[in-house]
């Protein structure tokens, strides 16, 4: 059954489209979203560093496999490479912007 609208329940369209909108962040929170993402990175790659050195360790006692520890070892060194030059972008970027006038 169709129930009835009631008087309250209607609400205005410019309330309906904030909430239909996100909500734009700030300035800060961006900054801080970005920052924790680069660290959730660095740490990444850092984790991904200490498994081949556990993985080094497990394959000189004999409880892992050449192919095992290689794989970590190039996965690891792509990381690496893969981070030194988004660190190498990001410090040309800062220049550039430090090179404007305004």
């Amino acid at each position: 059954m169709i129930q009835p609208l009631q008087l309250n329940q209607v609400q205005p369209v410019s309330k309906l489209l904030e909430a239909a909108q996100p909500k734009q962040a700030t300035p800060a929170e961006l900054t801080q979203s970005f920052g924790q993402y680069l660290q959730q990175a660095i740490n990444g790659v850092d984790s991904q560093i200490k498994n081949v050195h556990n993985m080094n360790d497990k394959f000189l006692i004999g409880e892992a496999d050449v192919s095992q520890v290689l794989v970590a070892s190039e996965q690891a060194q792509l990381s690496l490479q893969l981070t030194s030059q988004i660190r190498n972008k990001m410090i040309e970027a800062y220049q550039e912007i430090m090179r404007m006038q305004v």
